[in-house]
């Protein structure tokens, strides 16, 4: 009988996999704030929920299990010295995701993760409808049109 996975498999090898989660966890560490696909966020927030957890204990060898995964001393550093006494007293979910609009390319689902407790406001509004095709599409008439009319009104 078929038994179905409990992870994405994101359309990586495992080694791949691994390394991209490694990376975007130490990326959100750093930056407290990252903007990704929504299955790649969510599978990032399996993998960071898991580091802080041990980061909680605050012992050698959680720092070293850490390091097999996050590999940068800096994130390692910022975690154990500024994130854990954030978030010390809460019992789980460090991690917020927010779902945006989808990305122009090729439609993917986007979302920001975010740590929780360093959520600022959002500074920009999320963009929700159409972009104008003269702005998106480079050489097209209307362009050109707003291009020449801008600057002969200079």
């Amino acid at each position: 009988m078929r038994k179905v996975k409990p992870a994405r498999k994101l359309g990586r090898t495992a080694a791949h996999r691994k390394a991209t989660l490694d990376n975007l966890s130490t990326q959100l560490l750093l930056h407290k704030r990252i903007e990704t696909t929504e299955a790649k966020a969510k599978e990032t927030r399996k993998v960071v929920e898991k580091i802080i957890t041990k980061a909680r204990k605050g012992t050698v060898h959680a720092q070293r299990e850490i390091f097999k995964s996050i590999r940068d001393k800096e994130a390692v550093k910022m975690l154990f010295e500024e994130i854990v006494s954030r978030v010390g007293d809460r019992n789980g979910g460090y991690t917020r995701i927010v779902k945006l609009a989808p990305r122009f390319g090729d439609a993917a689902k986007m979302a920001v993760i975010e740590l929780v407790d360093y959520s600022e406001a959002p500074t920009k509004q999320v963009q929700t409808g159409k972009q104008d095709r003269a702005k998106r599409v480079k050489g097209s008439k209307k362009a050109e049109e707003t291009s020449v009319a801008a600057s002969s009104a200079e």
